[in-house]
């Protein structure tokens, strides 16, 4: 029997030269999203400006958020490719925790 939904968390970074409100917009955009695709437990937790590890497309602050939520399967998926297409997000990971 396949399992219905697990335990996901979304790591993105913005690019903070986009500016504070249009950062507060790709937040609320994102976790809007989750809730539109019924995605329970949601979280998210902004970790602020930070420091790159190594530039990305030569800047080296991002503002980082931490998305935790559970969901089917399908919606990762979706989730990347929206973030891969979005302005303004520098990288982003989704790892599935499982249970």
């Amino acid at each position: 029997m396949a399992k219905i939904s697990d335990n996901y968390e979304v790591v993105y970074i913005v690019d903070p030269a986009v500016g504070e409100e249009a950062i507060a917009a790709t937040v609320e955009k994102f976790k809007a999203l989750a809730e539109q695709h019924g995605c329970s437990g949601l979280e998210v937790e902004e970790w602020g400006k930070r420091r790159l590890a190594y530039a990305i497309n030569y800047k080296t602050e991002g503002h980082y958020v931490l998305m935790s939520f559970s969901s089917d399967p399908a919606f990762p998926k979706e989730l990347d490719r929206i973030l891969g297409i979005t302005d303004g997000i520098l990288r982003s990971m989704i790892v599935c925790k499982g249970e």
